[in-house]
């Protein structure tokens, strides 16, 4: 996948930089509206992460210009801005779907990924695990047809382990994904045990297992 990232907070554009480079996503930076309207004229990307609030040239005009100049490739915007008036500008001026700050990196790659299926043509706001289907539009999960209540937090841990499914994500990894720097001491033990009472305990099969000292992983074929 190839992004071109507009958005000139450094900081945040260095973060995500570093998180996707984790899934060999290549990246080009612009910092300003004028910069990158200039890059998503002259290249070809997978997909455009967009922000609102850019010197020079605002997310809006860069995303109308490229829409205006026939231009069809995905794009991402986010902002800090959740107003439904924002949002409505937003897809006014063409945008494919809109985040808002702060948001989870998990769900940022879930989104970045669904828009490039789409484009081309690939089916896929899906992702299934044995009987585990996490529904990324709805940002509903479910144990066959059996809909789970999970709380937002629930949801973002479920969707970085489903994302990295079968493999182990560190605990490390797990905080930083969900929750940044603010994270206390025990609370992804606590925040991992009520994830499993909404998907593992009403079910045959236990889906999310323990690797001890280094993390968790989402897998099937073990019973409860």
């Amino acid at each position: 996948m190839i992004v071109l990232m507009i958005e000139d907070d450094k900081v945040l554009a260095s973060a995500l930089s570093d998180y996707f480079e984790l899934d060999d996503i290549e990246l080009d930076f612009a910092y300003n509206g004028e910069s990158g309207l200039k890059l998503a004229t002259e290249n070809t990307y997978d997909v455009i992460l967009l922000d609102i609030m850019l010197p020079k040239l605002s997310g809006y005009s860069v995303c109308k210009t490229i829409r205006e100049r026939g231009i069809s490739t995905p794009i991402l915007m986010m902002t800090a801005r959740d107003t439904l008036e924002d949002k409505l500008e937003g897809f006014d001026a063409g945008t494919d779907d809109y985040i808002t700050k702060p948001f989870a990196m998990a769900e940022l790659y879930a989104r970045l990924n669904a828009l490039v299926k789409r484009s081309k043509g690939q089916v896929s706001s899906r992702l299934q695990i044995e009987d585990l289907t996490l529904d990324l539009d709805k940002h509903q999960a479910y144990r066959g047809k059996t809909p789970l209540a999970l709380s937002p937090l629930s949801w973002k841990l479920l969707l970085v382990l489903a994302q990295h499914s079968p493999a182990i994500v560190t605990k490390e990894a797990l905080e930083q994904e969900v929750w940044g720097e603010e994270i206390s001491a025990n609370n992804l033990k606590v925040q991992i045990h009520k994830l499993r009472q909404s998907v593992d305990k009403p079910f045959a099969n236990a889906l999310i297992q323990s690797v001890p000292k280094v993390g968790f992983v989402l897998r099937g074929n073990h019973p409860c």
